[in-house]
């Protein structure tokens, strides 16, 4: 062992700092991975959660990049994106979660993610919600062709046993998560949201109470989402 007493503040300057993980940090030094580990025990040198731990472990797989300059074609898609996600999406956790049943929605949004976000494709995730009655397979290949999102990218499906469909809705092609496990890119789209609920439904929306807000931003939201389809036809 080449070094037997490791420096403290290296160490957590290496870990903390520099945001190495425990091997990176044990290369450096001339340790071993168990010595390290140790000593940071020993020392109470504090360690990452293991959300945390994942998402460096992570930190050289092809993440996201958002674009910068929109048009506004691509301002519209945004906010329409946004705007699908405050209805329809979780900000709980650590991913992007989109749900719906709706193929044109899903369209707009994976549009966001792709266009606006700059997803990696191969990091998207499609869960399926589906019934027992319905054919898996043929459900796969149908939002496959609508998401252009590989079959191997398809998690293992959630299938309700029974015909019993609590929502009255019919849910024809069952019903899909398009999900995308990024921290950061979530926190993102929280702020980019927070931003627009702010802008929108400010001072006017708060004289009418929650009710109105809700009323002038889904009126929003219909007239953004209007403008964009009107403007992929020309």
């Amino acid at each position: 062992m080449p070094n037997k007493n490791p420096n403290i503040a290296k160490i957590k300057n290496l870990y903390w700092n520099n945001q190495f993980n425990l091997e990176e940090v044990s290369h450096r030094l001339g340790i071993s991975v168990w010595s390290l580990y140790n000593f940071m025990n020993k020392n109470k040198i504090p360690r990452r959660s293991l959300s945390e731990a994942n998402y460096l472990n992570n930190k050289h797989k092809p993440q996201f990049k958002t674009k910068e300059k929109l048009s506004i074609l691509e301002q519209n898609l945004k906010i329409s994106g946004l705007m699908l996600y405050w209805a329809e999406g979780t900000f709980h956790g650590n991913t992007v979660d989109f749900a719906n049943s709706n193929p044109e929605m899903i369209k707009v949004f994976l549009r966001f993610l792709r266009e606006i976000c700059g997803v990696q494709e191969e990091r998207l995730r499609i869960y399926l919600y589906a019934y027992s009655y319905q054919n898996i397979d043929q459900l796969k290949i149908y939002w496959h062709k609508i998401t252009q999102i590989p079959l191997n990218q398809f998690t293992k499906p959630y299938i309700r046993i029974g015909n019993l469909n609590l929502s009255k809705r019919k849910l024809l092609y069952g019903l899909v998560h398009i999900r995308y496990n990024d921290k950061r890119l979530l926190g993102l789209i929280k702020s980019w949201t927070d931003k627009f609920i702010k802008d929108w439904a400010g001072t006017q929306a708060a004289k009418g109470g929650r009710l109105y807000k809700m009323q002038h931003l889904t009126e929003r939201l219909d007239e953004k989402v209007g403008e964009f389809r009107e403007t992929l036809k020309s």
